[in-house]
């Protein structure tokens, strides 16, 4: 019997809902599908799912209108999917509140680490947490960041940062979040602060920083702590 996670499948096209159905339950989800913003409100509500995938374009709502909906109450991962490509409407999805973004057409090999990305990020963090990534430890109870076992200095706010992505590890943070959460909310529209600080980082924790494995960059739209 399937007794893997719940996911809602949010999609007005129903040969999209049907290869995702399929897809995921052949990988051990189980499913849930709404065809319309009102379903997928009241879906997420009655079954309380894991996770959703949710369609930016929807008959009765745009799906940003959704998800700012849900998030009135509910923390559930959400991942947009939009035949649309742009910076801007990657940017609106996260900033009201999804946890990842995809592009049709997508690969099921895609969708589903995007998906467990997702899934853990849901999961609560320990009381005094230490993550690893690769070569780099980092110890927020002690505010303590090493690599290949030796300590590295950083600054108050290049430690804000990386404690930041660590916090939404996996996830895309844009560039208005991490300047609103680190600097403040007047400070939303200095983008070359995250240039100069994400480079110090780099500096710091990458083998290569001029190839970075683990802080990358999104272009147009933010930076992402690499866990895959």
């Amino acid at each position: 019997m399937n007794d893997g996670p719940y996911v809602l499948i949010v999609d007005d096209e129903p040969q999209i809902r049907r290869f995702l159905r399929i897809s995921l339950e052949a990988n051990n989800y189980r499913v849930y599908e709404a065809d319309c913003g009102a379903a997928a409100l009241a879906e997420a509500t009655l079954h309380r799912p894991d996770v959703i995938i949710l369609d930016m374009n929807l008959p009765d709502m745009v799906g940003v209108e959704v998800l700012r909906r849900l998030r009135e109450w509910s923390n559930t991962p959400v991942i947009m999917l939009s035949v649309r490509a742009g910076d801007l409407d990657k940017v609106s999805a996260l900033d009201a509140g999804a946890d990842d973004y995809l592009t049709k057409p997508f690969s099921t090999v895609e969708l589903l680490a995007r998906l467990r990305v997702a899934l853990r990020h849901a999961q609560p963090a320990a009381s005094e947490p230490v993550y690893t990534f690769g070569d780099v430890q980092i110890d927020l109870a002690h505010r303590q960041v090493t690599r290949k076992g030796e300590v590295l200095k950083l600054t108050p706010t290049e430690y804000a940062l990386l404690r930041l992505l660590v916090q939404h590890a996996g996830r895309v943070l844009t560039h208005r979040q991490i300047l609103k959460e680190v600097w403040g909310p007047q400070y939303v529209d200095e983008t070359h602060y995250l240039r100069v600080y994400f480079g110090q980082l780099r500096q710091k924790l990458e083998e290569n920083p001029a190839i970075p494995r683990l802080i990358v960059t999104e272009p147009g739209v933010g930076y992402r702590l690499a866990v895959d």
